[in-house]
């Protein structure tokens, strides 16, 4: 029997401004720490930072990705069919979701029961790299951790207005370059993603008793 599996249910969004920046929000209304929204944002000068809500939200992911600073801000971000609005420290972002494109349809007619399953997102990781160039769907995170990320829907960010201290950060663009992140990275052309995310640890699993994140 392998390692028991931690579950993270939400959603991925991922998009570039005119200005060089580049974020990455983590949605997770379903998660062995509680409901937390996370963001990842890469600079234009290459410098990335970790916002979270908390101390052990800010452990977990920088246990699985590379940041040059973390910050521990309030996190917020509020959605609907529409649109998803994001207030994490001196970053807002608003981004307006489109319809859900053919990717979208595709994932969804995946039974939940397998696309969550760890063989099938291991099988078809080839794939989603042709598909989504930078995107992986299996890897290790080092320390003995291994992540699965599970699509299960897909639709595309129409528009998106970003400001960070009160500066319009421009037009939203497609994530180019790629961000340095980690593995995982997110879709070139900016997308919300509904995915489970599953994580094995093969060394001994931590204390996450503790409560739950703001």
């Amino acid at each position: 029997m392998g390692s028991p599996l931690d579950r993270f249910d939400g959603w991925i969004g991922g998009l570039g401004t005119a200005s060089g920046l580049r974020l990455v929000v983590g949605h997770w209304p379903s998660s062995p720490y509680g409901a937390f929204t996370d963001v990842m944002v890469e600079h234009a000068d290459g410098h990335r930072v970790l916002l979270a809500p908390d101390q052990q939200v800010a452990d977990f992911v920088s246990a699985t990705y590379t940041f040059d600073e973390v910050r521990l801000v309030p996190v917020e971000l509020v959605k609907d069919d529409h649109r998803a609005h994001l207030t994490a420290g001196d970053l807002t972002a608003t981004l307006h979701l489109g319809r859900r494109d053919l990717l979208g349809l595709l994932l969804r007619a995946v039974p939940t029961r397998l696309a969550t399953a760890p063989r099938w997102i291991a099988t078809i990781d080839a794939i989603a790299r042709r598909v989504l160039p930078g995107v992986r769907t299996v890897g290790s995170a080092g320390g003995g951790r291994t992540e699965y990320y599970g699509a299960r829907d897909l639709h595309r960010i129409t528009a998106a207005t970003v400001h960070v201290d009160g500066q319009d950060q421009g037009a939203m663009t497609p994530v180019k370059p790629p961000v340095r992140f980690g593995f995982g990275s997110t879709p070139t052309t900016p997308s919300w993603v509904r995915i489970t995310t599953l994580v094995r640890t093969d060394s001994p699993k931590r204390d996450i008793s503790g409560g739950s994140p703001a």
